[in-house]
């Protein structure tokens, strides 16, 4: 399944990430909240990155036509348990 994201900040702490998929083309807004990745051991990481890592995740686990137009990565953490785990391993592995 061939998926391209374009990832872009526009606020503090807000990502919008355009996605294509399959021939058909969705954008969500990510949110960051640095209080929440400082408590989970990512503190201090481009928050790019993260953004990056976690649609990739995401695209793993549903599909992409099925982003939420807006998205929290602390909802993703309460969704899939291992989520900060596997981001912290990704992020580490590059």
């Amino acid at each position: 399944m061939e998926k391209s994201f374009d990832i872009e900040l526009v606020n503090q702490n807000e990502y919008l990430v355009r996605w294509a998929s399959e021939g058909q083309t969705g954008e969500s807004l990510v949110h960051t909240n640095p209080e929440f990745l400082a408590e989970v051991g990512l503190g201090g990481i481009d928050e790019q990155r993260i953004v990056e890592e976690t649609t990739t995740y995401l695209a793993e686990h549903q599909p992409v036509i099925d982003f939420p137009q807006t998205v929290d990565l602390e909802e993703i953490a309460a969704a899939y348990g291992d989520y900060a785990e596997q981001l912290k391993a990704r992020l580490d592995a590059k």
